[in-house]
């Protein structure tokens, strides 16, 4: 059985639950340029390869 891919981007109520950081902050760090986000009609996504990056302290100011 293989197992499930990983996903390549997270709705906001998606990446607050696999960060465990709020809404609030997630949009700030949109706004600071820190986390990329994407919309797609009204959606907003963000890169799972962007959170990764900013959990890994690469997004670090």
């Amino acid at each position: 059985m293989n197992p499930s891919p990983e996903p390549l981007a997270y709705s906001v109520s998606e990446a607050c639950r696999v960060s465990t950081l709020g809404k609030t902050r997630l949009y700030q760090l949109i706004s600071e340029g820190r986390l990329e986000a994407r919309k797609i009609g009204s959606r907003t996504l963000i890169p799972a390869d962007s959170l990764r990056a900013l959990i890994a302290g690469e997004g670090e100011v």
